[in-house]
């Protein structure tokens, strides 16, 4: 495309011109994104306010289910009049859940939008429903991985291997990776693949299926984790040793990898995952100082 001004060609006007533009679209663009972080959570809080308001009616009201239909209702009614939509009596019942799953936090995020508190107030376990919270202010996930985290039962998967101390900062802090043992779920979920769990296929279908779903993959196996390769070749003595799929983890500091078995396994199985695994150690030492620059 071309811009003219006065007759002059503006697309050929130099590096300088293209330089200042640049620096203020960037400048432009923060702006936008500082606005609307800043209307999002003036109306997450002003979503809470009225949530707030609602039950503290409610309490001072009559204690019964058709008075506060009624309520809500008329609410929708004065509410969409003079502010148009987003006060439907479903909303507002969210917002009154809202204030209520929510009225303990000293200080809601400014991270989370709506549509991610609407998802976390529907669990009715306070401890997950925390953990997701920090989850999602330390990741940045989406309203869709939110969702898909929930119903994968992340909070559930990882708390299996924890004691209650453990379950408990799980859901005060987070998942915080001290150890590689800390990587672990148990399930992993992969219904991103779209896999029937009846069919037959073979661990290079299985391969392939990871590889073309690599972000749902990388979201699955958690924080921290970069790819590095597939079916990487490693040789020792002139032999030479394949890992299904290699990953390295930035918050550990240490590679994961991964042997994909079709059906049980077995101590066969496992011998020769420790035997790649003593392999890989010897000959990736020197490199892992290498990658570690580079992520």
């Amino acid at each position: 495309m071309k811009y003219e001004m006065n007759g002059k060609d503006l697309t050929t006007s130099g590096n300088s011109t293209q330089i200042l533009y640049d620096q203020i679209r960037r400048v432009l663009l923060d702006a936008q994104r500082s606005v609307s972080q800043a209307v999002n959570t003036a109306m997450v809080n002003a979503y809470f306010e009225v949530g707030r308001l609602i039950v503290e009616d409610e309490q001072h009201g009559e204690a019964r289910a058709e008075y506060g239909k009624e309520t809500l209702m008329h609410l929708s009614k004065r509410l969409t009049l003079e502010f148009g939509r987003g006060f439907s009596r479903q909303n507002l019942q969210n917002m009154k859940q809202f204030y209520l799953s929510f009225q303990n936090c000293h200080t809601l995020s400014g991270k989370l939008s709506w549509s991610h508190y609407t998802l976390l107030m529907r669990l009715e376990n306070e401890q997950a429903r925390n953990f997701y919270l920090k989850e999602v202010e330390s990741e940045n996930w989406s309203v869709r991985e939110l969702d898909r985290q929930i119903n994968s039962l992340l909070f559930e998967r990882l708390a299996l291997s924890r004691n209650k101390e453990k379950v408990k900062a799980l859901s005060e802090n987070g998942q915080i990776l001290e150890s590689p043992r800390d990587l672990v779920k148990d399930p992993y979920v992969l219904e991103f693949l779209g896999l029937h769990e009846q069919a037959t296929y073979t661990e290079k279908e299985l391969e392939t299926a990871l590889i073309d779903n690599l972000q749902s993959f990388l979201l699955e196996l958690g924080k921290g984790f970069t790819f590095v390769a597939r079916q990487k070749r490693i040789t020792l003595d002139a032999e030479h040793f394949y890992v299904d799929l290699v990953f390295y983890n930035r918050l550990i500091h240490s590679f994961v990898l991964i042997d994909l078995k079709i059906g049980k396994l077995t101590h066969q199985d496992l011998g020769q995952m420790q035997y790649e695994r003593g392999i890989w150690k010897r000959v990736f030492q020197k490199w892992k100082s290498l990658f570690e620059e580079r992520v």
